[in-house]
Formats: structure tokens, sequence, C-alpha cells
């Protein structure tokens, strides 16, 4: 860990709500007892615990006191909790108590509360980069040390990020305490992001007068803590929202500077890919390293044979050994213990958390390598019985193990290439208008795009990228959304007109102002959607699990067999002693294949089978257009037997528009529609919305005039041509009803009229039937009881929409239509593109049912829908698709989310699942054919009959290019392309 210079916190010893949070509270079982009447509870700072056996011989040592009633102790917060009878002991006892047990201790004499803290939802998500995984086994070790961290809730570590998310109190166990774990069990952790918006991370360039710092941020109100790492020369601020932006901190700094430091706000993307890269630096240089020293040995044992004075030099006799014995110990010994010290600190504390992973075996092959060779030259210096050494195994072993992990760090650099990707959408900068009190633009100033606060007005020029989610509030131009949206054609953008940051702006000059900033943009909820996908196990990874958790002891159980049995089979004579290396033995012989069999078994293979994919995928899926929750909704979506489609807005396009309104009594054809428009303007469904427009078109235009002018145009008109409507209600799966000028209106459906007692002619019957067989949905009018008239609306179907049902029916998957429009109207549509199984009248909550009812045998059933209505469905079914242009309540509930609005991406999504999880099975395939092949290889099965025998650096190169093999693998995932079913609709527009 780098040293950093910890400034005071502002304000402290003020306010006692800056001090040391963490310190509040220890353990919830003394959070809501009282303290009894002569007894006394007090805090104890300890120093030198470094693992539960610590802290529980403390907790031993303490409860052993008499009169100590209560005893806890905190290891990562180095405190003990203690209550006891102040007239049996006193404070200096508990203190020598600890003492005694061989730790020093601090008396903490701060009030502590010991009544009921309110309970509230005070958790934050943090993000860490974990550097040291290797495998499976690895991801369970740190995920069960984060698990069992008090003030810890959740935590999910994925093996091919390198990240750790963790759900955590900040009023119970703060970062730095959490990296603190990671890193006792033995892996690198450092601090990413979180959700907390109250902190932000300044890069400095120049020099930093410390005490300028401190005393500029100390007087700032609002400041909580700094701290200025002069290492990475970042300033970590943490302030009071309610009281600071994070751009009047940035401002701050920047004024008092004077010009002798520039601070710029330090990315947590641009952070962690900067971590990404060091971490693939650190592999090249251990590599190259241990490659520069391994040539010579090379040299020594095939090159120097050959050229007589250098190999004269190579037997000189120097001391008990000869030169080549004293180079090849030196030399490989560096390796060993300083290039591959990686290995054992790794394989320590692993041992040491109860766990096993990948270097604990290359440290047992290496070192027995080692270990046998220096054996070898002592029992040769004493005896004069001269052994062949195994020096380059080890050395070997050991570059050949650094190569594979540094391409293995290459290549899963590239599973987060789409993260990167939709980070770089984001621009660095973005123009700031700024306004006086009078609104009036005063000057235009440069800012950090992190730094854009919500109403922020912003200028946006052409050809230049929108900086955060707004609306245009001046100017027009064509936006570009292709990138977020997959949409090719670009967007017209004028007044009020939402805007998505990361588009480009493409023709004229826009001011937008800012609506959502910082993680709350559509974008940052992609890169985080994606992210959370990539960070989530997928069901089929148990079974990695499960097997990572019991292959290191098998292998060593297995190497130690190979050991035994070729050592006994050699010393009954069962094999000639031709076989034997020279100068060899049996001991020697066997040691060299059970070496092998260690190294060669590779459970990293195992681990980055599912979660590579997995990552690959959802980046793939991105770009897109179709983003993925999770593995688990990944996997299930190749199983679909069953796709529900909701009708109005995902087979059709949601934008009703009225056809033809027929009037039945005797009432003027502009009275009739202004009365139902004055009905339903209260209401936010479609066909209500259509109603109006048509309403609106018919009172401001001539009748021939309904189809022309712009949107713009209608939404200007004023809505005083409307009449008052009381009494208004929407009646769910009806209509709606309300009164006007005294007399009840009812607009809807039959249902809704027929349960009001109002009877419905064999003239409007006949009408309304001839409109549902021709797909449109009959719009029903009473007033005062009697029916009045009937609006005949169409709800056009989406063009692709009969293509994709004909697709899903030859990948042998039946799609199905739910709606709550009537049965006439739901066929015909259903007819046309082509869907046999049909179920209309539905209400929303019975949508849930229906899905529900296609369950009951097991079979797997994904639901397609946009609207809130949906949102049960969506739910309960296996797999939630949601259109992207639906609304957020559908987006929240469902697993898929369609981000183009189109229905092609269903396929899409059942097809990327399907070809995902034939490469994960085919990674598994090979991750165990390797190990099951290679193990029994290893351990010299063939050698009798073939005389097939891997050398242990042999078998290490195998092992090393395994997980670079199936990562590869899953990288292949990225040249996937959309199913060709998807073509056959632009040759039927074509022809």
């Amino acid at each position: 860990m780098a040293p950093s210079i910890q400034l005071t916190s502002a304000g402290a010893g003020n306010d006692s709500d800056s001090g040391d949070l963490e310190d509040v509270r220890l353990l919830d079982s003394y959070d809501k007892r009282d303290i009894e009447d002569g007894t006394k509870r007090i805090q104890v700072r300890i120093s030198g615990m470094t693992c539960a056996a610590c802290s529980n011989s403390v907790e031993a040592a303490l409860k052993s006191v008499d009169g100590v009633i209560e005893a806890s102790v905190a290891l990562l917060q180095n405190k003990a909790d203690v209550v006891f009878n102040k007239n049996l002991v006193k404070d200096e006892d508990i203190k020598n108590a600890i003492e005694d047990a061989g730790f020093e201790a601090e008396i903490l004499h701060e009030p502590v509360s010991v009544g009921p803290k309110p309970v509230g939802d005070s958790t934050v998500v943090g993000q860490f980069t974990i550097g040291g995984m290797t495998c499976a086994a690895c991801v369970n070790s740190v995920e069960g040390i984060l698990k069992n961290i008090v003030g810890v809730k959740k935590a999910v570590v994925a093996l091919a990020t390198s990240l750790g998310e963790v759900e955590f109190d900040p009023k119970v166990i703060s970062k730095e305490e959490i990296v603190s774990a990671i890193e006792d069990a033995g892996f690198e952790a450092s601090f990413v992001q979180s959700t907390s918006q109250d902190e932000i991370v300044l890069g400095v360039v120049g020099v930093v007068d410390v005490q300028v710092l401190e005393s500029m941020l100390s007087g700032f109100k609002g400041v909580r803590q700094f701290r200025f790492d002069p290492l990475l020369s970042e300033l970590n601020v943490v302030f009071d929202p309610q009281v600071l932006s994070s751009r009047s901190v940035f401002d701050g700094i920047c004024a008092v500077s004077n010009g002798k430091f520039k601070v710029h706000v330090r990315s947590p993307y641009a952070r962690m890919a900067s971590k990404d890269g060091s971490e693939s630096e650190t592999m090249f240089r251990l590599f190259t390293s241990s490659l520069f020293l391994s040539i010579p040995l090379f040299f020594m044992g095939v090159i120097c044979p050959h050229i007589p004075f250098i190999y004269s030099l190579l037997l000189w006799r120097c001391g008990p050994f000869l030169m080549d014995d004293w180079l090849k110990w030196a030399l490989v010994s560096v390796i060993q213990f300083v290039i591959g010290k990686r290995f054992y600190i790794a394989a320590i504390r692993a041992l040491r958390n109860g766990s096993t992973n990948m270097d604990v075996l290359v440290a047992l092959g290496t070192t027995a390598s080692y270990v046998y060779s220096v054996c070898a030259l002592l029992y040769g210096a004493l005896t004069g019985f001269w052994s062949t050494t195994y020096f380059e195994t080890s050395a070997m072993l050991i570059t050949f193990v650094l190569l594979g992990k540094y391409l293995e760090c290459l290549a899963k650099g590239k599973t987060s290439d789409a993260i990167k990707k939709l980070v770089e959408l984001t621009p660095a900068t973005a123009l700031l208008v700024v306004k006086d009190k009078d609104g009036k633009s005063i000057e235009e100033r440069e800012i950090d795009s992190l730094l854009i606060q919500p109403s922020d007005t912003l200028k946006v020029l052409p050809g230049t990228k929108i900086p955060a989610d707004g609306i245009v509030s001046w100017g027009s131009s064509y936006v570009n959304e292709s990138m977020v949206t997959g949409e090719s054609i670009p967007v017209l953008k004028e007044i009020n007109a939402p805007v998505i940051g990361g588009t480009i702006n493409l023709h004229g000059v826009l001011h937008i102002q800012a609506t959502k900033v910082g993680s709350d943009t559509v974008l940052s909820q992609i890169i985080n959607l994606v992210e959370t996908a990539q960070m989530s196990k997928a069901p089929i990874q148990k079974f990695a699990d499960y097997v990572a958790s019991i292959f290191v002891p098998t292998i060593v159980a297995l190497s130690l067999l190979t050991l035994l049995c070729w050592y006994t089979a050699g010393a009954l004579g069962a094999y000639p002693d031709e076989w034997l290396p020279e100068n060899g033995n049996h001991f020697v012989f066997a040691l060299m294949f059970s070496i092998s069999v260690v190294v060669i078994a590779c459970p990293c293979a195992l681990g980055l089978a599912t979660p590579t994919a997995v990552m690959v995928a959802t980046g793939v899926g991105a770009n897109n257009g179709v983003l993925i929750k999770g593995g688990e909704s990944l996997e299930r979506a190749q199983m679909v037997k069953y796709v529900i489609f909701d009708k109005t807005g995902t087979l059709t396009q949601g934008k009703a528009t009225v056809t033809v309104a027929k009037v039945f009594a005797g009432m003027d054809r502009g009275e009739f529609l202004k009365l139902v428009a004055s009905a339903e303007a209260s209401s936010e469904h479609p066909l209500a919305k259509a109603i109006l427009q048509y309403a609106r078109h018919f009172h401001f235009f001539d009748g021939s005039s309904l189809t022309n002018g712009s949107q713009n145009d209608v939404n200007e008109l004023k809505s005083g041509w409307l009449y008052d409507a009381s009494d208004f209600s929407a009646i769910p799966g009806r209509g709606v009803q309300c009164v006007i000028d005294g007399q009840r209106v009812l607009v809807g459906n039959r249902k809704l009229l027929e349960e009001s007692g109002i009877n419905i002619s064999t003239e409007v019957e006949s009408f309304v039937v001839e409109l549902e067989e021709s797909a449109k949905t009959g719009i029903l009018v009473a007033c005062d009881g009697i029916l009045i008239g009937v609006l005949g609306v169409a709800d056009s179907l989406k063009r692709e929409a009969f293509v994709v049902i004909e697709g899903l029916q030859k990948m042998g998957i039946t799609p199905v239509m739910v709606t709550g429009d009537n049965w006439r109207t739901a066929r015909a549509v259903a007819k046309e593109v082509g869907i046999r199984d049909v179920r209309a009248e539905v209400m929303p909550a019975g949508k849930a049912d229906v899905v529900r009812s296609f369950q009951k045998d097991g079979s797997i059933v994904a639901m397609v829908g946009d609207g809130i209505n949906d949102s049960p469905a969506l739910a309960a079914a296996d797999v939630g698709m949601a259109i992207g242009a639906g609304t957020d309540i559908a987006i929240e509930a469902a697993n898929y989310v369609l981000m183009r609005d189109n229905l092609e991406d269903v396929i899409t999504a059942i097809d990327l699942s399907k070809k995902t999880f034939s490469r994960i099975r085919l990674n598994y395939v090979f991750a165990m054919a390797y190990n099951i092949i290679a193990v029994p290889v290893a351990a010299g099965v063939l050698f009798p009959s073939l005389g097939i025998k891997l050398p242990p650096w042999v078998a290490g190169a195998c092992m090393a290019l395994s997980s670079v093999s199936v990562v590869c693998s899953s990288l292949l995932l990225r040249r996937y392309r959309k199913p060709i079913l998807t073509t056959i609709l632009h040759e039927i527009v074509v022809n």
C-alpha cells in the first residue's frame, strides 16, 4: 500500500459527527441492551491482532477475568467492547488482561452510546479491484471473508473482471477496512467507487503545499475529511452534498492553488483501467525477468556442452561444487524466491485462510524441484555420489506460468472492451453557460463533464457529444443516438425534446438543461447494468465452484500417489533400470512424474470458463442494443419454450390513430368529438391520447388536414376549447367515465356500457364487429345512458413483427399474444402476425397468471412488454424482456432491456444466450478434458507402452496455456453476428 498523508478532518473536535463514524458502533449484540446498575462498559483499542485466532484469544482472556460480564472483540476495528462489574474490576485490570495475552491495549474514554440506534437504509455499494485471484477457489475465499465482516450485507466477486462489489454500512465499517480484510486474505485490493455522492477524487499535478491544502479545506463548511496521497498524486475529499457540490470543491481548490499546482477530476473507470494496465505490466516485467535469467540455464544445459572452452569453465570445480552448479543455483534461487515470491505469499495466505488455489500447486511443484536439486548437490558433496539436478525445471516452470498469467491478463482485458467503449462515449469536458440572476448568459466556461450538476445549461456544438441527459432549452438539431439506442436514423431535437448523454449532435447548436448527471444518466445506468451482469454468477458456475473447492487437494493426493506408485514399482523391480535418468535413481524418476502431475493440473481454466464468456456476451449484447441483467438471466434465455408478447406497444407501434368516427345520434360530428375529447383529456392511456389528437385536428383544421401539421403545432394548441369534466375516473380494462355539464359520459369498450346497463343496438354491434375483424379497436361513447357514437382506433403492427414470430417458430419456440383488448381484435392481430395462441380481455394482474399457467409444467417462459401494466408479468416470467422505449417500471422488472424498441432483438437475445452457453459448455469440456487427459499423461500412464513422458517444465507450459485457451475461446464470442433470420425483413421490404 502506498503511504499517504492523512489530513485533519474539517471541523474535527467541534462536531461530533465529523469524528470516526466507524468507531461509533462495534457489535449489534450491545446496541439495544441496557447497562444495569453497578456495571460499566468501556471500549479498548487493541494492537497486534492479525487474524481470528488473535481476537478469540483476547476474548477468552477478557472473559476469564472475574467480574467481566460480556466481552466481544472486533478484529477489523481492532477494538474490544467490555461490560463488567465496576465494583470487582477496574479499567486497568481489563488493560492488563489483554497485555498478558500478548497484545497492546489502550482504554478509550470517549462516551459510547448504548441505546437503540435508528435503523435505516444507510448502506452503500462499493466497488473494489482485487488482484491475485487465479481461480474459482480464490473467488470463494474472498467472498467468504467479505461476507463474514460485520457491517457487510452482501458481497459478489468476479474472477474475469478482478472486481468485487460490496454492500456495506459505512457507519459500521469503512472501505479502508474492507481493503485491509481483502489484503489480509492474501490478495491485492483497492477502492474504485461507491454509490455515495459525497466524495470526489482529484488528480494533482505540480508542487503541492500540504499546509495550504489543509488550511483551505478546513475552512470549507461541509468538508468532512480529506486525504492526499503523494505517491499517486491523488486528493480524496469527502463532503456533505447538502452543503457543498463537487464543483464548488473543485473551484475552491483551483482558486487557492495560485498556479502552483493543477487539479483534475479522476474518473473511477480511468483509475480502474490504469490498475488493469499496471497488472499486465507487472506480469510482463516478472515474465521478462524470469526469462532473462532462464536463458543462461538453457545455454548451460544445451548449447555450452558443444563449446569446449566454455564447457571446460563450467566443469571447473570451485569449492565442493562445479561452477555449473554454482551458477544454476544462483540463477534459480533468484527466480524461485525473488521473482516467484508472489506464488509463495499467495499460497501461504490461501492456506492460512483454509483454502487452496493454483499458487499452492505452483509453489509445491517448483519447491519440490528446487529442494531436491539442492539436496542432491549437498548429498554429492558429502558422499561423492552425484545425482542429476533439476534446477532448470523450477526456473522454466515459473517462467511459463508467468507467461500464461501475462497472456491471461491481456485476454481478460479484452473481455471488458464493451465497458471501455461505453465509458468513452462520455465527453471529457462540457461547455457550461453561466447565467446571471435574471437568467441571461454572461459567459461560457469549459468544465469537466464529471462536475456537471442538475439544472446546468450546457452548450453543445455541432459534431460534439452531448455531455449529460437533459432537455433542449434552445436550438434545433439532429442527434445521432445509435451508440446508445442502436437506431441508425438521426433524431430531430427541438425545444423541450429529451437528449441522452454520449450521443452526437450533428448539425445545429443546442443549449440543453441537464436533468440527470453522474450515475443517474442513461449511459451510466447502461454501464452499471453491464457491470452488474458481468459481476453476477450463472447457476452453471456452481459446478465449477464445487470442483475448484476439491481440485487442489485431489491433485496433491494424486501427485503423492504417483510418487508412491512409481517409487514402489521401481523398488520392486517392476520396470527396468534403463528407464532411469542418467545418474538418477528410482526416487528421482518418481519425483519428476509427481511434480508433473502437480504443475500440469489447472483449476484456472475451470474458474474462467463461465465468467469470461458471460462477460464477453453481456458486452456483445450491449453493442447490439440488448442489455442483459445477469448470468442467471442469460442462462435461462437459452431454455425458453414460450415467448408471450403484449400487443399494444410491443407487437404494435404503440401509436394509436383514430381511423373512423361514426355518430349514431342526432349530434354534430364536431360536438361529438369535442365531448369525447373532453372526457379523455384526463386519461394517460395511449388510446385516449389518440382520440384527443384526432379531435384537436378536427376542431382547429378541416377534416382533410387531419394528417398534416407537426406534433409541436398540436401541442401548442390551447385546451380551452374542451368542456370542463368532473368526477373523472379511469376503470382498468374498461374505459373512463366523467360528468360534463351534468351529463354522465362513458367512453370505453362493450363491458363498460353493458355493466352500466346501456343497450347496444344491432347496427352499432355490426359496425363494431366490422372494426374488430379488421384489427381495429372499437371505442363506444354513451351520454346520459344513450349510446351516441363509435370511434375506430388502429394501432399498426411493427414492420418486423411477422418475421420475428416466424423466426421464433423456426427456433422451436411457441409465441403467445396476451392483451386486454377484445377477442375479435386480438384474433385479427394474431392472425396477421402468425400467432396461434391468443389470450384476450386479460386484466394487468391476469397477465402474470397467464405466465404462471405456462410455467406449471416446468417450461421456461419469456415475457416481452413495454408498459407499467406489463410489469407484474415481466416479474413473474422466467425471462422478462422490456422494450427500451417503454416505462422505467417495466425496465426495472425485466431481465433483458431491448434498447432499440425492435422485436428483432428478442431473437438476438435468445440466440446470443444459446451461443454463449454453447461456448461455456465447450469451455468446460475443454477444461475438464484437459485435466482428465493431461493428469494421467503427466503421471506417466503412457510411458510404459508408448514412452511418452512429460518433463515438469513442459507440464508447466501446458498448464499456463490452458487457461489462456479458455479465455481466448470466450473471446470468440466477440465475433457474434445477429442471426441471418433478421435479414429476411429487409429482403421483404426491398422486394
